[in-house]
Order: C-alpha cells, then structure tokens, then sequence
C-alpha cells in the first residue's frame, strides 16, 4: 500500500483556543497538534457521514430495559430477528433483578442502523437507548 503524503495549511485560533487545545491534546497523549487535529476532523466527518442514509457505518445500540415489563423481550428479540443480516451481534447481561443491559454490535448502511436504533429504543419498557456510531475504516486514511 501507498504511503500517503501530507499536506499542510495554517489554522488561525484565538490564544485561549489554542491553549485549550493543547490542554486537551496533551492529557489524551498527542505527541502534537496535529494528530489531535487530524483525530477531530475524522471524528467529525465519521458523524457527519454517518448522517447520510447511504453510507457503511458500523457501530452500537445499547439498551437498558426492565426485563419484567410485559412483552419487552419479545418485542426486542422480534425486532433483531428482522434485522439479522445488520446486527453482527449482541451481548446481555444482567445488571440486577430488574435491569438488563444489551449492546447490539451493527454494521449497514446509515439510514437502516438508525431506523432500527429507533425502533429498539423506543420499544415498550426500553429504559434507556443510545446508537453510537462509527466508520468501518474503508473511507478514512490512517
């Protein structure tokens, strides 16, 4: 594989910009400012991307759910059955005697991942759910 070169532009910040930024880019470990730059951009177009309902993404649906609630694990379970050819995967565990927790591992398009995030959180007796995205890597140099 290719090495790809780099190109370089100047950025103007305001100084207490700038010395936040090197706050924050020395406790998360850069080495420099560019790294820590180069990791924000990418983080803003993996979301930015993910927004466009035709674009691989991979990612999490995490749930929280009273398992005692009526119906919830079979509506749950009915709506991954559905979807199998997205959901790579799922992980459940018991939090306590009411509460289970359960991470759905998914990899599809953007607009599919997102319809099905909304159909499980917003199922009967889900107490909490939250979709958390990223790219599959493919579009995004090192």
């Amino acid at each position: 594989m290719k090495k790809e070169t780099v190109s370089r532009f100047s950025v103007s910040l305001p100084p207490s910009l700038l010395r936040q930024l090197d706050e924050m880019s020395g406790e998360k470990g850069y080495d420099n400012r560019s790294l820590a730059i180069a990791d924000m951009i990418r983080n803003h177009l993996v979301e930015h991307r993910q927004k466009s309902g035709n674009e691989d993404i991979a990612g999490t649906i995490t749930l929280v759910y009273d398992h005692h609630k009526q119906h919830v694990q079979e509506t749950l379970t009915d709506i991954q059955h559905d979807h199998h050819d997205v959901i790579l995967s799922t992980v459940h565990v018991h939090l306590d005697h009411h509460n289970c927790l359960e991470v759905l591992l998914v990899r599809g398009k953007a607009g599919v991942i997102r319809k099905i995030a909304d159909e499980l959180i917003t199922a009967k007796g889900v107490k909490h759910g939250k979709l958390t995205v990223t790219t599959t890597g493919k579009d995004l140099p090192s």
